[in-house]
This record gives C-alpha cells, structure tokens and sequence, in this order.
C-alpha cells in the first residue's frame, strides 16, 4: 500500500483522495486500511491529500496479530484465521483515525486487550471455542477505541470506535455471528457501566464498520438493534440516491441507506455513524452517487464501502 501511494498511479488510491478532498470531513475514520509500526503508509496517504490533517491516530490492532494457538480448530496453526483478527500478516486491514480536532492520545482508552470471555454477559459460550482459545482469544476483531478530541469552545467528544469481523465464514457453531455481535455490544456493556471503565460524561459518537445490516444479509442482529434504538444515542439513517437505485429485490431493508456493495450478499447498511443524543444533527448522507452524477466513479473505485457522514454542532 505505501508503495502504490508513494507511485500515484494507483486507481483506487485516486479515488479516495478524490472522495475525501470534495468530502472534508473534519473527523474521520478508516477502516480496512493495512497498518504499519511507524505510520507511514498512513502518513503518506494524508500527504497525498489537498488538506492534510495534523492528528492522526492508528495503534496496532488485533487484525493479522498472531495468537499463538490454533483459534478456528482446524488443526493448523498460525493461520489467517488463527490471528486476533482476520489477517494474513500483522496489521492487515486496521483502522486509522485522521483528525482536524486535537486527539487527546493520552486519554484514549484502548478496549482491545480485552478478552472476549471478559466481556460482562458475553456470548462466547455459544461458539464452542476450545479451552486454549478462550485462554487467549481477545473481543476486538480490529479494534476498540474511545478516542477524546477538542472541540473549539474546549469541550470534549468522544469517538467509540470500532471494526468488527464480518458475521460468516465460520461453521454451525457461528463463532463470527457471536463475535460480531459481542463487538455491537460491547459498546452497550461500557454506557451501561458494566466495565471498570466508566464511560464518559460527555457527548460522544459510535462510528465504524459494524459488518451487519439491521434487517439484510447474515449475523445475529440483537445487539445491532439494541445500539440503533437506544434513547442515549442518534440513528439519523444517512441516505444516498446510488443506493436506492441499485436495490436489491429480495432485500427488505430501505436500500438508500445501503452503504456497502457486496457481490455476494448484496447491498448492506454495514457502516454507521451514532452522535449521542445530546448532539444537534444537521445533515447526513451516504457518498454514493446515481450513475453519472459527481464522484459516482470515484466512490465505485475506492471501496465496495462508501463514506457515510453525519454533521453536528458542538452542544
């Protein structure tokens, strides 16, 4: 990745820092992206950008970090599968906050040490893992984060964030169905108060990759649907036109909110972003254009998932 960046001939590449100079968000966050120890591909990439950002954030995540064990039970090892998260070398597919709004880095409370039988009123029972992977296998799929940044009257607001593992590729005892809902709701567990960690006071947004639609495709949706109907958060239900022109017609769920484009599954709403109920909300939306319309070609080449964004004003 830092290779084709360095070279700006990549198309992809192109596309999203097409998608990103016409978006602008002041926050934002990356998922799917490779890590590396020093950062460099991801300080490379916001050179690349008309408006770089001056805070970036990206520990090392559980993608591609090797357990030691044998965590899907095939009998081999060291594996993809066998890492804290999908990953065939360490750092695969993490996550990277870029901001515009000073990170207090050392305020942050990174959850994803956290040992899935750990989890208060975990799942983890249900997916027959063995006795040396429970010794081991961490909740995070990514990566778990409460990310305090500024705002400019000098409040603070906090970003959960997270990636979670996609709720298939698995057998009858559904190991990523569990997992990906345990990472939903994680999030419910800390407002809740159920961890040593209190959570904060002050607004905060839940925004990441959720890998599940409320409605469509796989997964077991209970968490999804406690987080998106909960009075202390916001689902303003972003929408784009590009998604309701490519519905799918055996799905169910409104199609513009539809955020990433599967081949097999089909359409998704699979990304979110959920301001706290004290924010005001002003506008959201989903970049994903009609046919012929500006960045319609950018966003089909950056990512199968699109950019969802959501606009508030500080409380």
């Amino acid at each position: 990745m830092l290779r084709d960046i360095l070279a700006g001939k990549d198309p992809q590449i192109k596309a999203v820092r097409e998608i990103l100079d016409q978006a602008k968000p002041d926050v934002l966050l990356l998922t799917g992206i490779d890590w590396d120890y020093d950062g460099r591909a991801l300080a490379a990439l916001n050179s690349t950008l008309t408006r770089s950002y001056p805070y970036l954030y990206a520990p090392q995540p559980n993608a591609g970090l090797p357990s030691g064990v044998d965590l899907d039970g095939n009998g081999a090892p060291g594996e993809a599968r066998d890492a804290q998260g999908y990953g065939r070398f360490q750092g695969q597919a993490g996550m990277a906050l870029m901001s515009r709004l000073p990170i207090s880095t050392t305020d942050v409370r990174d959850f994803s040490t956290l040992l899935w039988r750990d989890l208060p009123k975990t799942s983890v029972s249900k997916a027959q893992l063995s006795n040396e992977a429970l010794g081991v296998q961490r909740l995070s799929s990514v990566g778990h984060w409460d990310v305090p940044v500024a705002l400019p009257d000098g409040q603070t607001l906090h970003l959960f964030a997270f990636a979670a593992t996609a709720p298939v590729f698995d057998g009858p005892e559904d190991r990523n169905g569990w997992r990906n809902h345990d990472e939903a709701a994680f999030w419910l567990r800390y407002l809740n108060g159920d961890l040593t960690q209190a959570p904060p006071k002050t607004p905060f947004v839940v925004l990441g990759d959720f890998d599940i639609d409320p409605q469509d495709g796989e997964g077991r949706r209970a968490a999804l649907r406690a987080l998106l109907s909960d009075p202390r958060l916001q689902d303003v239900t972003p929408r784009s036109a590009g998604g309701k022109l490519a519905a799918d017609a055996d799905h169910r769920g409104d199609p513009a909110q539809d955020t990433a484009d599967f081949n097999g599954p089909g359409n998704l709403r699979v990304d979110y972003v959920l301001p706290s109920a004290r924010l005001q909300v002003t506008g959201a939306g989903v970049i994903w254009p009609a046919p012929g319309a500006p960045l319609a070609e950018a966003a089909e080449r950056a990512s199968r998932h699109k950019l969802v964004w959501v606009d508030i004003l500080a409380p």
